[in-house]
């Protein structure tokens, strides 16, 4: 009988060195293919949430959606962001622009954030909004001379109107958002001439977490990215350290020029 030849052990080993070269190859490859899918996601929905916001402006006085407001109820305390509103038992229910947005479940949470949300009891998460500058703030409600409530609009810091904005190109309104405790929705511009909080401003910086590399959404509509991570005018290594998380967060630059549309 013919006897067939097998395999020698040096044949084998060689067999598996060429296997474990290619595999060498193609995991980092394939792992940077699915990078930039997921990087062309976030850019898709930031496009969208911007164009919500500009539609929303348009049918509103030329007024974008204010970042946060808060409004006393009978049920009590109500939290009104540009993203979703917090009721007073705790639940979540849509927010300003929902109406504006095609699948806001997945336009609202970016593909390379995992984890929860920092505000409140977000299900999705990982973008913020130029709150210095573009989006008004509110303060918590608070009673007046005649013991009726203050809140809402009322005690609200007004963002710039539309007609007030002139760099549209080069100002950023949405964009990936990170601090040291995950993401953050309120995108601070780094002069602190607003917010009169230090910390509160380096909690508001953007996540470079696309290969080192942020994105966001600007006025004029276009999505532009950035792997320049600035540390901001007020940099301190208790503020990088304790509160910013950097350079895996960081300002678009240290001054306010990406920030401020005038």
């Amino acid at each position: 009988m013919k006897r067939t030849r097998g395999f020698t052990v040096v044949e084998m080993l060689a067999v598996i060195g060429v296997i474990a070269v290619l595999l060498s190859i193609m995991v980092p490859a394939m792992s940077h293919v699915r990078a930039s899918a997921r990087a062309g996601s976030c850019q898709s929905n930031l496009r969208q949430i911007g164009l919500a916001a500009s539609t929303y402006a348009v049918q509103n006085n030329d007024r974008y959606p204010a970042a946060i407001l808060y409004e006393m109820t009978a049920a009590g305390l109500t939290t009104k962001a540009w993203d979703f509103d917090q009721l007073p038992d705790g639940s979540v229910r849509a927010g300003a622009l929902w109406n504006y947005l095609s699948g806001p479940e997945q336009v609202q949470q970016c593909p390379e954030f995992e984890g929860a949300s920092t505000f409140g009891s977000d299900p999705y998460t990982g973008y913020n909004y130029n709150t210095t500058y573009i989006g008004a703030e509110g303060r918590f409600p608070e009673l007046d001379a005649n013991g009726q409530w203050l809140d809402g609009w009322r005690v609200a810091r007004r963002g710039l109107a539309s007609g007030q904005m002139r760099r549209t190109t080069t100002t950023a309104v949405f964009g990936d958002g990170g601090w040291k405790g995950g993401a953050n929705k309120f995108m601070r511009a780094p002069s602190n001439s607003v917010e009169n909080d230090i910390q509160t401003v380096y909690a508001g910086a953007q996540a470079f977490r696309h290969g080192g590399c942020t994105h966001a959404c600007y006025l004029d509509g276009h999505v532009g990215g950035t792997c320049t991570c600035s540390e901001g005018e007020h940099a301190t290594s208790a503020l990088l350290d304790g509160v910013m998380g950097f350079p895996k967060n960081g300002f678009l630059a240290d001054g306010d020029a990406p920030y401020d549309p005038r």
